[in-house]
């Protein structure tokens, strides 16, 4: 299960890294599938989110909510921030340790579980918004189905909406995209 749930979150990163590689500067402004996020705020949620998730991993306080993660370099601030929370996540029994996590205190695992699967989703939106092919890794597409399908998720809030639906013959994360309130187009 270790090696696993790490190879996975490597997986996750290297696609999420695919699509903001094929991110362009003039882009930054469109609207993406989070309701009033722009490319760039959602790079920058992205980014940000490793930070936070990094000094929950390592028990230090999290940066301003406000700052700028991103700076003129997307691309860069996400590598140097995946490096840094993978090495906080290769720890020696990080994964059975308890830290802190959104939801209260828990394994270390539940922190690398919402990583990957935030990463499947804000790539998908970042492709949507991008115009990129949706092609993911099937194992971290059926981790993340698993994990999102398996419980009870916020609706509303801004986390996620109301389930949409799937054009017939949606790929799998397509599919899991709608469930989780996504407009998948046509």
């Amino acid at each position: 299960m270790t090696d696993d749930l790490t190879r996975l979150f490597r997986t996750a990163a290297a696609d999420a890294d695919r699509v903001i590689a094929g991110v362009t500067p003039d882009q930054f402004g469109a609207a993406t599938p989070c309701d009033g996020w722009s490319v760039h705020d959602l790079l920058n949620h992205v980014v940000g989110g490793n930070k936070f998730f990094l000094a929950r991993a390592t028990g230090t306080p999290g940066p301003s909510r406000e700052e700028d993660f991103i700076g003129d370099d997307p691309l860069g601030a996400f590598r140097a921030s995946v490096a840094e929370l993978a090495d906080a996540f290769d720890q020696d029994g990080f994964l059975a340790r308890t830290v802190s996590t959104p939801f209260g205190e828990g394994p270390g695992a539940v922190l690398v579980t919402m990583r990957i699967n935030e990463y499947l989703l804000h790539s998908w939106d970042l492709a949507v918004a991008t115009g990129q092919h949706r092609d993911f890794d099937p194992e971290v597409v059926a981790a993340a189905e698993k994990t999102m399908r398996g419980r009870p998720i916020p609706r509303g809030g801004g986390l996620f909406g109301e389930e949409q639906p799937a054009p017939e013959g949606a790929s799998a994360v397509d599919a899991l995209a709608a469930y989780l309130g996504r407009r998948v187009p046509s």
